[in-house]
Order: C-alpha cells, then sequence, then structure tokens
C-alpha cells in the first residue's frame, strides 16, 4: 500500500505540472511547422541533432516517458515535462522537472529528482560541404526529495550531416560536478533513474535517422558509450537502440522508442514515449 500511494503522489505531481503549462500556452496558439525531423535528447533516442526550436515558438513535451529493467528485475521509469522557448535566432531555453519512480536496494522511491535547465545553440547551417554544429549547455540542480546533493553542468557538442538517404548525427559530452557515491541509496536512485541516459561523466554517440516527409514519419537508430556519475565506477555502459517519430497534426508530434544495455553492470531493456505541442503566444512576436 505505501508503494501505491507513493506512485499515486508523483502521478498527481506530473500531471499537474503538465496542466499547468498546457493553460500557459492555450491563449494564443500558432500554427507549427512540421517537426517530426527534429530529434530532441530522448525523443526518441539520446543522440540528437544540431537544430534548435523555432525561434518565438515555444514545445511543450507532455509526457516524455522511460521505463527501464535493469539486472535481478528491478524497474525504474521516470517522466520529464519540458517547456522549450525559442528566445533567439537558432538558440532555444528549455526547463525540466525530472519525476522519478525506482527499485534500489530493496526500497521503492519516488519523488522529483531534480530541476533541469538547458540553452542550446546552433552554430551554423548545413552547407553542402559543411554540417551543422551546435552546443547545448545544461544544469541539473538539486530539488525535490530524490534529487543529489549536488549540482551538475553538462556541456555537449552536437554534428549533424545530411545526405541524400539518410541524416548522421554525432553527439559528445561530458560532465562537471562531484560524483555520487554508489553506497548512498537515495543519490543512486535520483542519479540512475530518471536521469540515467543523460547524466554520465561523460557520453559518446552516433545516431542515423532516414526521414518520410510524405507520410510525417522519421526512423532512427543509434549507438552510444557512457560513464555512470558514480564514485568507484570504472565500467563503461554501451547502449544501442531505435525509435519512431510521427507528425500527428500541425501542432503535435508523437515518438516511441526501444533500447538495450549491452555492456555495464546494470544491463537490461528500456523503453521510451513521448509527445510534443507545438504552440505560440501572439504578445511575443514581433508586430503584435
Amino acid at each position: 500500500m505505501p508503494e501505491f500511494i507513493a506512485q499515486r503522489s508523483i502521478c498527481r505531481t506530473g500531471y499537474s505540472v503538465v496542466t499547468a503549462l498546457c493553460l500557459i500556452g492555450r491563449g494564443s496558439i500558432a500554427e507549427a511547422q512540421t517537426d517530426f525531423y527534429n530529434t530532441d535528447r530522448g525523443r526518441p533516442v539520446q543522440i540528437e541533432d544540431a537544430y534548435a526550436a523555432e525561434r518565438y515558438g515555444f514545445e511543450l513535451k507532455l509526457a516524455p516517458l522511460r521505463l527501464e529493467r535493469a539486472n535481478g528485475g528491478r524497474y525504474r521509469w521516470g517522466v520529464e515535462p519540458e517547456l522549450e522557448y525559442g528566445i533567439l535566432p537558432r538558440t532555444h531555453v528549455e526547463i525540466g522537472l525530472p519525476l522519478t519512480y525506482a527499485e534500489f536496494g530493496g526500497q521503492r522511491r519516488s519523488g522529483i529528482s531534480g530541476l533541469d535547465l538547458s540553452v542550446f545553440h546552433n552554430l551554423n547551417v548545413e552547407t553542402e560541404g559543411w554540417p551543422a554544429l551546435a552546443i547545448r549547455g545544461d544544469a541539473l540542480l538539486p530539488v525535490g526529495n530524490l534529487s543529489s546533493d549536488h549540482t551538475y553542468g553538462t556541456l555537449t557538442g552536437i554534428i549533424t550531416r545530411t545526405f541524400g538517404w539518410a541524416r548522421f548525427h554525432v553527439n559528445g559530452q561530458y560532465t562537471v560536478g562531484t560524483a555520487s557515491a554508489a553506497t548512498n541509496q537515495t543519490a543512486s536512485v535520483s542519479v540512475v533513474g530518471a536521469q540515467a541516459a543523460e547524466v554520465s561523466r561523460w557520453l559518446t554517440g552516433v545516431a542515423v535517422d532516414k526521414t518520410f516527409p510524405l507520410k510525417s514519419l522519421l526512423v532512427t537508430a543509434e549507438v552510444y558509450g557512457r560513464k555512470p556519475l558514480l564514485d568507484g565506477s570504472a565500467t563503461t555502459e554501451m547502449n544501442v537502440g531505435s525509435g519512431i517519430r510521427y507528425q500527428l497534426s500541425p501542432t503535435l508530434a508523437l515518438d516511441g522508442g526501444l533500447g538495450l544495455r549491452v555492456t555495464g553492470g546494470d544491463q537490461g531493456w528500456y523503453v521510451t514515449f513521448g509527445s510534443a505541442y507545438a504552440f505560440g503566444l501572439g504578445w511575443l512576436m514581433p508586430g503584435k
């Protein structure tokens, strides 16, 4: 019964956040461009492309869900409602609130596992002889009952190259901050829970995707390696995954993915599901 109450509590928290963000965007909805080809981190795979959100546009990521099953039959899942805004040309800012439910050391815990702030900037438009380049800076703040005691800063470099038959993306990132002790149950649950794919000492990988514009569909696959942000961990994890993204309407995109952690001390599988709602506020547009 306590576990059931805890799960209901985190679900209510997530729905409250989503409802509040939806109300913000209801005032003035702008016509959104097709967005199925703009792959974000975790939607549907970890490796993202080098393009920012459209200027003055909002994107509300309604229910990005990640469910994992690790060695020993342990499950953990996380939902991170996020709000993204194109604040400058080729630049967007983002805020997210990760909510986690995890099993660790025989215990089941749920709650807020941090506050995620990020800035993304696309350095150049892709040309015939030069790929698109971008940088992303993230800060994970110690907010919530399952957050770490430390603040983590992450810098990511992104490259996207388009060919006639597919697009390729390369990501490399490094995180600064004090590593969490593997014996600290609360820290381990928060860092290895909903943020498992993002919070790493380092992460590098490549993805390839194929778009089908007439069907508003994107299919993608990835492979990446990461080192967990835990004291004393020398294990490198290798992950493979794939996913699809579909433009359901001019303002709504859906995505889903499936992955496998093939090496490391916490092998298992994971699935993701997400949706994004694009809108604009007229009073923020130039000349309005």
